[in-house]
């Protein structure tokens, strides 16, 4: 078992599989790799990755169907790969847990600025001692241990969710443009498309509100964007 956090990638083109890993392990990180979801799975249970790069068109398990079966006990993060130009291919992974996407062809150097952008994320969030939970309602965000419960009663988000709830609550009442969120919580918006962000909203409203058509504290601000309301 690795001492290090490493990068899974999963693709079944071989060709893809070494670039990849080639230009994350020029800039230090270290690399499994998987051709199927059979395989990613395997390594998985062995020892967790710190990030995974996820090719949806797999053979057996598909990539969809991995990071579902992911999300029921794991929130690693997950970059998706995809041939599909599809915007409903995406927003499907994005739906199922997924942190991000990129479309193939792709630059290598995208990739590896993408793994550097979501492990400097949840890895400074998850380092930060000196920030204290919030408590809004009935929402208690921790982002020492990254937990959030609802009524006391723990929920389940994936690394963005997370970043994204916490963004939201350290402004309270503020309006945020998508632009504006993908520029924070994503850190380069010329590469992610602005819906990434109406996805995330989405989600997270279904795991934090009672009635996620009817939001309490996630609020629509039309023609503008979003902002968090709620009494500390």
């Amino acid at each position: 078992m690795t001492t290090t956090p490493f990068i899974l990638v999963v693709d079944d083109e071989d060709t893809i599989r070494e670039v990849v890993r080639r230009y994350l392990e020029r800039e230090n990180f270290a690399v499994k790799e998987a051709a199927d979801g059979y395989q990613a799975l395997k390594i998985i249970r062995q020892d967790i990755p710190a990030l995974i790069v996820l090719d949806l068109m797999l053979p057996g398990i598909d990539g969809l169907t991995l990071t579902q079966h992911l999300r029921l006990d794991h929130q690693i993060p997950i970059i998706m790969l995809t041939a599909k130009g599809e915007s409903s291919d995406r927003i499907r992974g994005l739906d199922l847990g997924a942190d991000d996407y990129i479309t193939k062809p792709f630059s290598p150097q995208e990739v590896v600025s993408r793994v550097r952008a979501v492990l400097r994320r949840t890895g400074s969030a998850a380092a930060s001692t000196s920030q204290q939970p919030i408590r809004i309602g009935r929402i208690t965000i921790d982002p020492v241990a990254r937990n959030v419960e609802i009524n006391n009663q723990a929920i389940s988000l994936t690394a963005k969710e997370f970043d994204l709830l916490w963004y939201f609550a350290q402004h309270p009442q503020q309006v945020f443009t998508r632009t504006q969120l993908l520029a924070q919580l994503w850190g380069d918006e010329l590469y992610t498309d602005p819906s990434t962000v109406t996805v995330h909203i989405r989600r997270l409203r279904e795991k934090i509100e009672a009635s996620p058509s009817q939001p309490e504290y996630i609020l629509t601000v039309w023609g503008v964007g979003y902002k968090f309301v709620g009494k500390k």
